[in-house]
């Protein structure tokens, strides 16, 4: 079986070669397509002039968060 595989792409690899990938380009103005490109898809602007304060802002605020409140919980007055 693997013998006649192989004949059949040595016999006519013009057949082969031609795969038909293609696509349609997608239509803007259906309700089910969005818009494509760089930072498209995220939910806020990365271009702006605070971006990466806030950015870092919200990076340490979720991390030491938890250390924070772990360390007001062991430093608390016990009843």
């Amino acid at each position: 079986m693997l013998s006649r595989a192989a004949f059949r792409v040595t016999a006519n690899p013009v057949f082969i070669a031609r795969r038909g990938f293609q696509s349609t380009r997608a239509q803007l103005s259906s309700p089910y397509h969005y818009p494509e490109g760089p930072r498209s898809n995220l939910p806020f602007n990365p271009l702006t002039k605070w971006f990466a304060v806030r950015y870092w802002a919200f990076c340490a605020t979720g991390f030491f968060l938890p250390f924070g409140l772990a360390v007001w919980q062991t430093k608390k007055n016990k009843p």
